[in-house]
This record gives structure tokens, C-alpha cells and sequence, in this order.
């Protein structure tokens, strides 16, 4: 076992500050883990961007990413992981992985009656990602997707539980109230922030499906499979996560702080394009 390879730490990135929810997931599953994170906070949000945008930037984060030394790629952000993972994927010399899969195989299985919501982003819902790998586990599953383009930004700005985000989440979610659907995938990694208000709405019978707990869970088969899980015998202590971003660092550090297991001490601004 290459031991230096084990102890390296992982790339984690996201358009902006949804990817936390993702890292905070590592931590709590993957404690030894050390986490470079990027949060793309000047171009944030990528949702209604073009697939070759969206690539286009992937492409420049897992660079600075691999620059870092990172020994595996968590794409915490459905945008990305829809338009960019595949074409990324044989480029690369570490292991990648995005949070479509495993949150769309766990509704699949989780789902009673067959019928299942997914929220996201308009690129996220227009890929039919979600659909096409639910349909891959449970091929009689009815699928009915939703664009909430509004919740990233009401999320970005800390909104959490303001009445202009229910009233919004209300209006969104008013469809599936109308339908028989048991279980519902937060499709982005803003939204797992919005639980309580979207379990406010929709109420106890909908299982919610948070893919960032669950990337969590692939991630760490993933890294048993190429023998670089870090066992916490003789990892470097004296370096903890570090953070990234592209603009607004001392607002994400804040964010970060309130939503981490841990405290951020600071978020360094990097000029992706340069």
C-alpha cells in the first residue's frame, strides 16, 4: 500500500456553498479524511448554465484540484456531476465520483409505490440523469422531476427558514402534493438545508432522499476499492481541510463555520481561470 497516496487528502467541489453539505457528510462518515474543498462562489449557480459551461469549469477545478495533490474527486454538485462527470472521468488520473448515482440508487430502493420526486436545478432536471439511473435499479419507477432554481440562492444568502422560503417551497412543492409520490430526492446540495422546511411541507409519509449522505457512503467503498482509505495510523495531523473559493471568501467562511462539524479558519481566494 502506497502510504503517502492514503494519507493525501480529498477534492471536494461545488459551485458554491451546497457542496458543504457533502463535506460535511465526509467528516461526520470519514473523520481521517482531510478535505480540500473549491466552492465556485463568482460563478455560482451553474443550474442554468450551458453543458459546455459547466464542463468547462469542472475541467478547471479538478486541475487545481490535482495541483493539490488530491488522492480522489467528490463533484458535490448535481449540475456538475449531470453535465461534466462523464467527460472528465477518463481524463484523470484519480478516482471521481459524483452525488447523482448514489442518491438515485437509494430511491430506487427505497421507494414503496414506484412513484418518486426529484428537485433540482433546471440543468439537473433537463439531463434526465436522475431518471435514467432510477430507471437502471427500478425500471417501473415513475419519475417526476422539478425545477426550484430559487432555493440555491435563498440558501446562499443564509435564508433558511424565512417565510420567503417557505412561501417559495410551497409553491414549488405544490405539484407532488397533488400526486401519490413516497419518496423525494434532494437534488441539489443546497436543499438537504432546506429538510425541515421541505418535511414542514410535504409532511412524514415522503422519505427524503439526501444524496450528500449517501456520496458519503459510496465515497467511502470507493476508496476501499483502490486501497487509499485512510486508516488514521500515521496521517499527517498538523494539516486539517483546507478551503477555496473564487470570490466572497470571508461570507462563505462564515456559512462554512455554521454548517460544519468544525470551524473554518479561512477560505482562500483563488483565480480559477488564470
Amino acid at each position: 500500500m502506497n502510504n503517502e497516496k492514503q494519507y493525501a487528502p480529498l477534492g471536494v467541489f461545488d459551485s458554491g456553498v451546497g457542496g458543504l453539505t457533502v463535506a460535511r457528510e465526509i467528516m461526520r462518515q470519514l473523520p481521517q479524511e482531510r478535505i480540500i474543498y473549491f466552492g465556485d462562489t463568482a460563478r455560482v449557480p451553474y443550474g442554468s448554465k450551458s453543458r459546455e459551461t459547466v464542463t468547462r469549469y469542472s475541467r478547471q477545478i479538478v486541475h487545481f484540484l490535482l495541483e493539490k495533490g488530491v488522492k480522489a474527486i467528490v463533484v458535490a454538485c448535481n449540475t456538475a456531476s449531470a453535465f461534466a462527470l462523464e467527460a472528465i472521468q477518463g481524463e484523470i488520473p484519480v478516482p471521481i465520483i459524483g452525488v447523482v448515482k448514489p442518491g438515485a440508487k437509494v430511491a430506487a430502493e427505497t421507494t414503496e409505490n414506484g412513484i418518486i420526486g426529484v428537485i433540482g436545478t433546471e440543468a439537473t432536471i433537463s439531463s434526465q440523469l436522475y431518471t435514467r439511473v432510477i430507471h437502471q435499479h427500478n425500471p417501473h419507477a415513475v419519475v417526476i422531476g422539478k425545477a426550484c432554481p430559487l432555493f440555491v440562492s435563498l440558501v446562499e444568502e443564509g435564508w433558511l427558514k424565512d417565510p420567503i422560503t417557505v412561501a417559495v417551497a410551497e409553491r414549488y412543492l405544490e405539484s407532488f402534493l397533488a400526486s401519490d409520490m413516497d419518496t423525494l430526492i434532494m437534488g441539489c446540495t443546497h436543499y438537504p438545508l432546506l429538510r425541515s422546511t421541505l418535511r414542514g411541507i410535504l409532511g412524514d409519509k415522503v422519505h427524503l432522499v439526501n444524496p450528500a449522505y449517501e456520496t458519503a457512503r459510496s465515497l467511502k467503498e470507493l476508496l476501499e476499492e483502490h486501497h487509499i482509505l485512510n486508516d488514521g495510523q500515521g496521517a499527517p495531523q498538523e494539516i486539517r481541510h483546507q478551503f477555496y473559493v473564487s470570490d466572497a471568501a470571508e461570507k462563505f467562511k462564515n456559512f462554512a463555520s455554521s454548517i460544519l462539524p468544525c470551524e473554518i479558519k479561512e477560505a482562500r481566494l483563488v483565480h480559477i481561470e488564470e
